[in-house]
């Protein structure tokens, strides 16, 4: 996945979002770190694994997080971040995926290669809301992963029908905060289709970037044991 034209993403170029909590309304709730509800993929990360993202997206969730409290008392609550070639590996070798290898391909594609997409450059987010501790109801758990992606039969699709004027509301609060705080800072922000927890920066940006590897971080940066 990487080439020789692709720029380093350096030490220097990635916030901990961890360091933000007593700063900012957002909660940490690195889901791979853990071998529970609501990660389907078992435990990927090492125990003292943190979040991290790219220096652009960090600002725009931040942002985020004080609009959604500003205007509707709510704050974020963030899963996952970068997720490096090894992270990926792990979760593609998971037996959940072995049984459910249509996830991996196109169209409509829930997992990407290992190298592949924006999670292992830290410019994707996966993030949710909450009040006062309880999440929001989004109409899906984070990372519901259905058998088909597409809207009509996907409940975790943005553009699936079935849902709750509740659901949509509060779906709608989410992206309108992202959308919003990307925009101020002069930056294009795509929210995945197939998945409402997932805001990224578009494929013509981030491909301009070679992935992260664990074994090319420092011990405080890696995600996994590896």
């Amino acid at each position: 996945m990487t080439n020789k034209a692709q720029k380093h993403i350096s030490q220097s170029d990635l916030v901990c979002m961890n360091d933000f909590v007593s700063i900012h309304p957002l909660r940490i709730e690195l889901a791979y770190a853990y071998d529970r509800s609501p990660n389907i993929f078992g435990k990927i990360y090492h125990d003292g694994a943190k979040l991290w993202l790219y220096k652009d997206l960090a600002k725009i969730v931040c942002q985020a997080a004080q609009h959604v409290q500003r205007l509707h008392g709510l704050s974020l609550v963030l899963y996952d971040g970068l997720r490096t070639i090894e992270a990926q590996e792990k979760m593609q070798a998971s037996p959940v995926v072995q049984k459910n290898l249509h996830w991996l391909e196109e169209p409509g594609r829930l997992l990407s290669p290992p190298g592949a997409g924006a999670h292992p450059r830290g410019m994707a987010i996966d993030l949710s809301l909450e009040r006062d501790g309880q999440p929001l109801e989004m109409g899906t758990v984070f990372d519901h992963l259905a058998e088909d992606s597409g809207p009509e039969h996907n409940p975790a699709h943005r553009e699936y029908k079935g849902h709750s004027k509740a659901v949509y509301r509060n779906r709608s609060i989410l992206d309108e905060a992202m959308m919003a705080a990307a925009h101020e800072r002069g930056h294009d922000l795509l929210a995945l289709p197939q998945e409402w927890w997932d805001y990224r920066f578009p494929a013509d940006i981030y491909q301009v970037f070679a992935p992260l590897s664990d074994a090319d971080l420092p011990a405080s940066i890696k995600m996994t044991a590896a």
